[in-house]
């Protein structure tokens, strides 16, 4: 693994930076790293929040003599080469109504990119994607693997609103708006699950280093999920 830069993040965390931009290879070693971390349990971790160069490292502990000790065990870990995932998590299925009200842009993006309404559902739906980190929103996931021929500019005037479970592409990623809100990325679809549920166990339905594949869905089939448990209508 390269040589990481370690910032102070206030008196109780860490920033350990992997690399620049947005790149899948640094993003897969973040999460490689998180999860070494996670598994070797310190006793002063109290969380992990990877992005998609960089891990931030909050500690139990503010002593000055301790937090330089944390730091020199998360620098030996990044310098430590990490094993590859022995098994590869099935990804989370993400049913989508592509297009119409739930989709407002998918037709000014077929004629932008050249491709019929039909491709751009098929190509994203194709994709295997990557939940490189969450940010934005609570449990907005923002996904790599996003066909190349997708790649969209956000708008250029942001939609005061957008509803929640909406999907989205912006520049070369895309993602799921988890509550109902402002936000600049081009609509294609909408999903009838519910993202973020402070209520639950683990409020966010989608984590960091998850896989996801997007599974198209009629009108009926959404309006079902919506109102089951777990869908965004259920309350």
């Amino acid at each position: 693994m390269s040589r990481v830069e370690v910032e102070a993040l206030g008196e109780r965390a860490w920033l350990l930076r992997l690399g620049e931009g947005i790149d899948a290879g640094c993003n897969r070693r973040v999460h490689a790293l998180a999860r070494h971390i996670r598994e070797q349990a310190p006793a002063w971790l109290e969380d992990l929040i990877p992005a998609y160069a960089s891990l931030a490292v909050v500690l139990r502990i503010d002593a000055v003599e301790a937090r330089t000790q944390a730091r020199d065990w998360l620098v030996a870990c990044v310098e430590s080469p990490q094993p590859p995932d022995e098994a590869i998590a099935e990804p989370v299925e993400v049913p989508v109504l592509y297009g119409g009200d739930a989709g407002p842009d998918l037709p000014a993006m077929a004629e932008a990119l050249g491709l019929s309404v039909e491709g751009i559902i098929q190509r994203h739906a194709n994709g295997d994607y990557l939940v490189a980190m969450l940010g934005f929103a609570p449990g907005f996931p923002y996904l790599l693997g996003l066909d190349p021929a997708l790649a969209m500019p956000r708008l250029d005037s942001p939609r005061t609103s957008v509803p929640a479970g909406s999907v989205g592409i912006g520049g070369h990623q895309t993602g799921v708006y988890p509550r109902a809100g402002a936000g600049g990325w081009r609509l294609l679809g909408r999903t009838p699950l519910q993202l973020f549920d402070a209520r639950r166990e683990q409020p966010a339905l989608l984590q960091p280093g998850d896989r996801v594949r997007f599974a198209p869905v009629d009108a009926g089939r959404f309006a079902e999920l919506a109102r089951s448990p777990g869908g965004i209508d259920a309350d």
